[in-house]
């Protein structure tokens, strides 16, 4: 059974419900099966660094 795992930061349940939609309509299409598992975990950006940096510090420039 694939997993597909997307790491980003919070989106509303309704947006959650197309991602999911559309990434399982993707994948069934591609592996030809039908149960796949979509995990999305969401990251605060305080626990978010790029390039050395928290994403909750670039928000406040």
């Amino acid at each position: 059974m694939p997993t597909i795992i997307v790491e980003g930061p919070e989106i509303s349940v309704d947006k959650k419900r197309e991602l999911a939609r559309k990434l399982t309509d993707i994948a069934v299409e591609i592996y030809g099966i039908k149960h796949i598992v979509v995990l999305i975990k969401e990251n605060d950006p305080a626990n978010v660094a790029v390039d050395g940096e928290l994403i909750a510090d670039k928000k406040k420039m």
